[in-house]
């Protein structure tokens, strides 16, 4: 009998990880202990292990704290007024670092984009801005003007008046704070020429643009923890971005030095079972809420390290306009052998042509990504491992 399951995502359980625990052991470990105890389940070549970003970090101990946040925007800026712009709108993401970022200044000038953030969370509607007749590409309003215009807006989802928030949060640590709304990172410089910017996948144009027009000193979120201070944990290449709140004081920062993680997994399970495996670390995944709007990825990228054979793009046919078009005076058995034979004869590059129009253009990292993500959720599933069979299989495949 054909088989009839396709792609198959399995959420693992695992013991809580804490600093300085063996990361390879207890994702190779955790595995093998699942295949062991489920019937009808072994590791096949091409399967897929992939690991949350939170348990690699937790495992580095990669954490900073608020004064390790403030101690570094102090040394990069002197201690005198920053201006932040461009955050997200995030109690767990960015309210620890604005605390730390606050407690390294004396006057905080805090740009919001709107209607909403990068990522979009929402401040305002579409049809507020409308209804006001405000053009969010060229107005900048100043906090007096935006609570006249809209008052006092609560996210759909958290029911928090992040403006509010984040005011509070810069005064209580002690700092004088001004917010202004505004879609040009170069609005900021009416008010200080020494910005931090802390978008995150528009970051490079950000900082050129401020560079640009004047700007004195620049600094990108990515650029603050780059480096250790006073012990504490640091990522070289994406800094503060993809950090958690880990307690009210600390945050867990994205982790660092993955590929010798995944490397070191594909062995230990080929070691243990002669099949070569793909392995991953993957943090948000990449898709779009239609309630709330919300673009999920929040981290500088899907998956910061991968084993080669998750490297690319699918290569894939669209079965549909195969049936209906190449093949549409065909059904049943002729029609299922016709569209096989296409399958096996297909190009290596798909690009371009219309049989492949359709298909998901996106990275296998990122289509991976997002399905480990929404498989193993965020909240207390307890399975920060995913595994994967069955993704790299086609119609073909028996």
């Amino acid at each position: 009998m054909a088989r009839m399951i396709g792609t198959v995502s399995r959420g693992v359980r695992a013991p809580i990880i804490r600093k300085g625990d063996d990361i390879v052991d207890v994702v190779t470990t955790s595995v093998l202990e699942a295949v062991a105890s489920e019937e009808g389940f072994e590791v096949r070549d091409k399967d897929i292990i992939a690991m949350t970003e939170a348990i690699v970090a937790r495992a580095q101990g990669n954490y900073a704290s608020v004064d390790d946040i403030a101690a570094d925007v102090k040394a990069k800026f002197g201690g005198e007024t920053v201006g932040v712009i461009l955050p997200i709108l995030s109690r767990n993401r960015f309210a620890i670092c604005l605390r730390g970022i606050a407690k390294g200044a004396k006057k905080i000038v805090l740009m919001l984009s709107y209607p909403s953030d990068e990522v979009g969370n929402h401040l305002i509607s579409l049809d507020a801005l409308d209804e006001k007749g405000v053009n969010p590409y060229t107005d900048v309003l100043d906090l007096k003007k935006y609570r006249e215009l809209f008052g006092y807006e609560k996210h759909t989802f958290t029911g928090i008046d992040y403006v509010e928030y984040y005011e509070k949060l810069i005064t209580d640590c002690g700092a004088e704070a001004e917010i202004i709304f505004a879609n040009d990172p170069r609005a900021v410089l009416k008010y200080t020429k020494n910005v931090l910017n802390c978008d995150i996948h528009t970051r490079a144009r950000t900082k050129r643009l401020l560079k640009n027009a004047g700007a004195e000193i620049v600094f990108g979120l990515d650029e603050i923890m780059s480096e250790s201070i006073n012990g504490s944990g640091y990522n070289a290449d994406y800094g503060l971005l993809g950090s958690n709140k880990a307690t009210e004081d600390q945050v867990k920062l994205f982790p660092r030095d993955c590929q010798p993680v995944v490397d070191a997994i594909q062995k230990r399970i080929f070691d243990a079972t002669g099949k070569h495996v793909e392995v991953m670390v993957y943090g948000d995944g990449a898709f779009k809420d239609p309630i709330g709007k919300i673009w999920e990825l929040a981290d500088p990228v899907v998956s910061p390290a991968y084993t080669s054979g998750l490297e690319g793009t699918p290569n894939e046919l669209k079965l549909k306009y195969l049936a209906d078009n190449e093949f549409a005076s065909l059904s049943g058995d002729e029609l299922k052998s016709a569209i096989k034979d296409k399958i096996h004869q297909k190009d290596d590059n798909l690009v371009g042509k219309m049989a492949s129009e359709g298909t998901t253009p996106r990275r296998l990292t990122d289509l991976i990504g997002s399905l480990c993500d929404l498989t193993s959720g965020s909240g207390d599933k307890g399975t920060p491992i995913v595994y994967i069979q069955g993704y790299f299989d086609n119609y073909t495949n028996e």
